[in-house]
């Protein structure tokens, strides 16, 4: 499952008019970026290293020990193609991020897709959720890291280090200045990987970790 990007789209959209709070190209790139690092969790992609076939800091495919996933498979073939720059990754896999997951999150009854009337010649969408069985402890994980401290999970800490990096937690949260500030501040540890130290970590929330670092910088640049 991707958990981290289908856990992202479900909160931008968990809203009183059921659509996305992210201005559409942060959120195509905030998206992609999540498919990369749910690959990255599953030990499917990693930063290529000095010494390596692969210039360094490049994402690169591993061997797949895990069945393919419907949101994040065209990405990992994209990188089994030959390996990417994340910034390079991030714009391609872009191009239907969105599409993609909201097909996903509809077949398997997550939320529904209804088509409304709009001002423009083209119709818009909006994407009520089916329940809250899901974005509701996704939601609380996020407040609890960022106003509480609580040590974040792998998903919460990909979540908001993504969202920081293009300025987005503004389309979950609605602060006065001083939350903004402590949100930030939280945010900006857990973007830099303090998370990994303050929870028991493995292998695969390490390579997350690394990898989320350098699309952190692809989607700042």
């Amino acid at each position: 499952m991707a958990q981290i990007a289908e856990d992202l789209f479900l909160l931008l959209v968990d809203n009183a008019g059921a659509q996305p709070g992210l201005d559409r190209p942060r959120r195509d790139h905030v998206l992609a970026a999540a498919m990369l690092l749910d690959l990255a969790h599953a030990s499917q992609i990693r930063p290529a290293v000095d010494g390596e076939s692969a210039p360094s800091g490049r994402l690169l495919a591993l061997a797949a020990t895990t069945a393919p996933d419907p949101v994040t498979e065209p990405a990992l073939r994209l990188l089994q193609t030959k390996p990417l720059k994340p910034v390079t990754a991030i714009k391609k896999i872009a191009k239907d991020s969105q599409p993609r997951l909201v097909d996903h999150l509809e077949r398997t009854g997550q939320l529904r897709r209804n088509s409304v009337p709009s001002r423009r010649l083209r119709r818009t969408h909006t994407f009520p959720l089916t329940d809250r069985e899901r974005v509701g402890p996704a939601r609380a994980a996020l407040l609890s890291a960022l106003f509480d401290r609580t040590p974040p999970g792998p998903s919460t800490a990909a979540i908001i280090t993504v969202l920081h990096a293009v300025d987005g937690l503004g389309a979950l949260l609605s602060l006065n200045d001083r939350g903004w500030r402590w949100v930030h501040a939280r945010a900006g540890e857990i973007a830099g990987g303090s998370w990994v130290d303050e929870s028991p970590t493995a292998l695969p929330e390490v390579n997350l970790a690394v990898t989320a670092s350098a699309v952190r910088q692809a989607l700042q640049g």
